[in-house]
């Protein structure tokens, strides 16, 4: 699954969502974590009340399972809920991505708690798209 990470300096989550001017995206299992890509927004991010900058960002996070943000606006946490990515709050602007990747990928190993769980539900298929896949691939040999 992709987990991003709002940041100002790569290292830390210290940046609010619709501020953000880069985000950190990674891809993480139960085995381990590698960096994706950077996503880098331009324009007025600080005006309040500037939708084109949350539209961007929504678009571009689109198939993430979670954003892990310093702070966000409650509009902005909705439409990520909306879409089906989970907004999480970082304690405090010193929490390390590194950190956060290495406690999920040892959550991941155990037993998740029931909002991860869930969040992981939507990166599988259902039993009618398993079956539409087998479907297609039995008419195309």
């Amino acid at each position: 699954m992709k987990i991003a990470f709002t940041t100002s300096d790569r290292v830390h989550i210290n940046a609010h969502f619709g501020w953000a001017k880069e985000v950190d995206v990674y891809e993480i299992s139960d085995e381990g974590y590698h960096f994706l890509e950077t996503l880098k927004f331009d324009g007025d991010l600080k005006q309040d009340g500037n939708e084109d900058k949350v539209a961007a960002k929504l678009k571009a996070l689109n198939d993430c399972t979670i954003v892990y943000v310093s702070a966000i606006g409650g509009t902005a946490a909705a439409k990520l809920i909306k879409k089906g990515v989970t907004p999480v709050k970082a304690k405090k602007d010193t929490d390390k991505i590194a950190d956060i990747l290495d406690k999920l990928v040892q959550t991941l190993k155990g037993n998740p708690p029931p909002w991860l769980r869930k969040a992981l539900k939507k990166d599988k298929p259902s039993f009618a798209e398993e079956f539409e896949s087998d479907l297609e691939e039995e008419t195309t040999v």
